[in-house]
């Protein structure tokens, strides 16, 4: 399964912003979208925004990562400009096809 945008988004993010690396970014996000009950391939900007405030800064913290909270505050104010994405036919459009 591919990783969401928004994941990818905040991963990269992350990574540019703190001292983290690649994997570590990808990885502590993982966590903290894994704490919160979502999977990184379907997560929305909407749901990254509210993992960035409440779960993500707790995340930085334990990995000795400064100031997370503002880090993550200042993501969630970038992320929430994404776009959703779209995640394919609507149950309409499925049944609109299967009835004619």
């Amino acid at each position: 399964m591919a990783d969401s945008r928004a994941f990818g988004f905040v991963c990269e993010a992350l990574e540019q912003r703190s001292s983290l690396d690649r994997l570590e970014a990808r990885g502590t996000v993982r966590i903290a979208c894994r704490e919160a009950g979502l999977e990184v391939g379907h997560v929305t900007p909407d749901q990254m925004a509210v993992l960035l405030e409440r779960v993500l800064p707790g995340e930085l913290d334990s990995r000795g990562i400064a100031d997370g909270e503002a880090l993550c505050t200042a993501i969630r104010q970038d992320v929430s400009q994404l776009a959703p994405e779209t995640t394919g036919d609507t149950p309409e459009e499925i049944f609109e096809r299967l009835g004619g």
